[in-house]
């Protein structure tokens, strides 16, 4: 998979604990709007998608993820290669937090079903909302998100500016 852009802070002790959290994430388009998930309480929007669980496919971390996050189906044969983030910053727990996120294509059902959020996407309300990319990129880069991961809005911002400049949308 091509690599879109680093994102490195250079904040961390290369010779401390390191963390690996390769993630998923779903880029689907519908009528030049894209499905993004809306945090109503930090007023930021990313894409669906999250951490792969130990022993899980790509594919079945991507359609478990935009299902909890979204209640959208993904079409298993629809999914794509875009591209990935690799990421990399001081962690929360850990000395170094290193994180690829792996953006795929993919179509959906119809049909919208039920939510399963836990944990933070409970109390951040998140939403599934079809946006028009340079609205989603206006708010993450001039709303104020409050205590929320600022490298993770700016990372989304940006994939959607590859979208853009790539005309998929």
């Amino acid at each position: 998979m091509r690599t879109l852009f680093h994102i490195d802070t250079k904040d961390y002790d290369v010779k401390g604990t390191v963390a690996i959290r390769p993630s998923v994430r779903a880029i689907i388009i519908c009528d030049g709007k894209i499905a993004l998930v809306h945090s109503l309480k930090y007023d930021y929007y990313k894409f669906p998608g999250g951490g792969i669980e130990a022993n899980e496919s790509i594919s079945h971390a991507l359609m478990r993820e935009v299902q909890e996050e979204t209640g959208l189906e993904v079409i298993p044969s629809s999914i794509k290669e875009f591209g990935m983030v690799h990421r990399i910053q001081k962690g929360k727990k850990e000395d170094v937090f290193v994180q690829d996120n792996y953006y795929y294509f993919c179509n959906v059902q119809e049909k919208i079903g039920k939510q399963s959020l836990q944990g933070y996407e409970l109390e951040e309300r998140f939403s599934l909302e079809f946006v028009f990319p340079l609205d989603a990129i206006f708010a993450n880069k001039n709303k104020k998100h409050g205590p929320k991961d600022k490298i993770m809005i700016e990372r989304d911002s940006k994939v959607l500016e590859v979208l853009i400049q790539e005309k998929y949308i």
